[in-house]
């Protein structure tokens, strides 16, 4: 007997769009990296204080991205996007104005803000435009935004800031918002609710979710996860050139392998992430965890070396399209819940760089790395217990009442 094959419909090109938002936020939180010392230069202060604009982006977004969700969650999702890109596109013109440090560090705290706020609502309106079968391949398009972020957007905003002057990269930055935002107004369109739709959750009910202990570990999970993953990515560079002596003139082409990774990744386990949701989850942490170790071992070795920093490229932030289905499994698909798991997500961006950059005094280079093998454990720990639920695992109904189906929020034609 020949069973039928199941068939998935294409990703619309509107979740395609929103990818090209998500590239403009990644290109903006990730120019300071790479223009520090004409920054410093420009705005009379240290590197070092440059480096805190890059803390204080990732605060903003995990602080400042829930409060701006919250303030959209009645405006309609195409509406609330044009909001967060104004606010956006607001930030980087104040950034490119900037006259001094102040001013550069209120526009990163915008920035930050709107960058959090545009992926939970990116993430929530991308999963309403396919079925619950292709969610996780909606999700890793919108995540191939982050991943063409780091690996063109950085270059090529260093680039311009190197030959134009910092200013000009930031202008270039809000060029590519205004695009984006333009193309989202024009292409991205919601089919209509059914009429028998069931309103809107109220707030309370849509944080009532977060009581639940599936959604409390699915985001502990996620924190972890990038976690283990930047408490090396954040110090490669050294890494590379202190420890296994490579020339710093091989390192961009090596970061340039590095993001090339990721985004095979991310198509990867984008096209995992629907039906073997927690399976990629813990293969893939587990992965992260084995090519952590044998960067630690291997550090000085370069060929090892690099083959281990490509695998956790394969394996670490790529989990995100698993990580998001399951946080959606586990609590609704709401922007709000998509909004606080990024808060989590960049926590963990948070907790890996300053505890490794804490620990580099102390134990040397490979201290981070053995950290973020650390992190990859304790993640295999929270997601073990998702096993338990078919749901979780591959999206199948399941009985436990302490996981239940995303809610399914009703839009008024006025979204569309």
């Amino acid at each position: 007997m020949t069973l039928p094959v199941a068939r998935t419909a294409p990703i619309p090109p509107a979740v395609l769009i929103l990818a090209a938002g998500v590239f403009a936020m990644v290109t903006s939180e990730f120019t300071v990296a790479g223009l520090m010392p004409q920054l410093a230069a420009g705005l009379g202060t240290g590197i070092e204080q440059i480096g805190y604009l890059v803390t204080v982006f990732a605060a903003a977004m995990a602080i400042g991205g829930p409060l701006l969700a919250l303030a959209l969650r009645r405006v309609p999702p195409r509406a609330a996007l044009m909001v967060v890109f104004a606010i956006f596109l607001g930030g980087n013109v104040l950034a490119a104005l900037a006259t001094g440090y102040p001013m550069m560090v209120l526009a990163r705290v915008i920035g930050g803000a709107a960058s959090q706020a545009f992926f939970g609502i990116a993430v929530s309106l991308a999963v309403q435009l396919v079925d619950e079968r292709t969610r996780g391949r909606a999700v890793a398009v919108v995540m191939n935004g982050l991943m063409l972020g780091t690996l063109l957007g950085l270059p090529l905003a260093t680039f311009v800031g190197g030959q134009l002057g910092w200013r000009a990269a930031f202008w270039a930055i809000s060029a590519i918002t205004a695009a984006a935002a333009a193309l989202t107004l024009a292409l991205v369109r919601l089919p209509a609710a059914p009429a028998d739709a069931a309103p809107a959750p109220a707030l309370g009910s849509e944080l009532a979710v977060l009581r639940r202990p599936q959604l409390l570990l699915a985001l502990a999970s996620s924190t972890l996860i990038i976690g283990a993953t930047f408490s090396v990515f954040s110090f490669l560079t050294p890494i590379l050139t202190d420890v296994t002596g490579l020339p710093a003139s091989a390192v961009p082409v090596l970061l340039l392998a590095y993001g090339a990774a990721t985004l095979l990744g991310n198509i990867v386990v984008g096209r995992l992430a629907d039906r073997h949701t927690v399976s990629t989850l813990l293969l893939g942490t587990g992965l992260n965890a084995l090519f952590l170790t044998g960067f630690a071992v291997f550090a000085d070795a370069p060929p090892l070396a690099l083959a281990a920093m490509l695998g956790i490229g394969l394996v670490g932030v790529t989990m995100n399209p698993a990580m998001a289905v399951r946080v959606q499994r586990a609590g609704s698909t709401a922007p709000m819940v998509n909004t606080i798991h990024g808060s989590f997500i960049t926590l963990g961006v948070m907790i890996g760089s300053a505890a490794g950059a804490a620990l580099i005094p102390l134990h040397g280079l490979r201290a981070p790395i053995v950290l973020g093998i650390g992190l990859a454990v304790l993640a295999l720990v929270t997601i073990v217990p998702a096993l338990r639920s078919p749901y979780l695992r591959r999206g199948m109904h399941d009985p436990d009442p302490t996981v239940q189906d995303p809610d399914r929020t009703a839009l008024s034609p006025t979204a569309r």
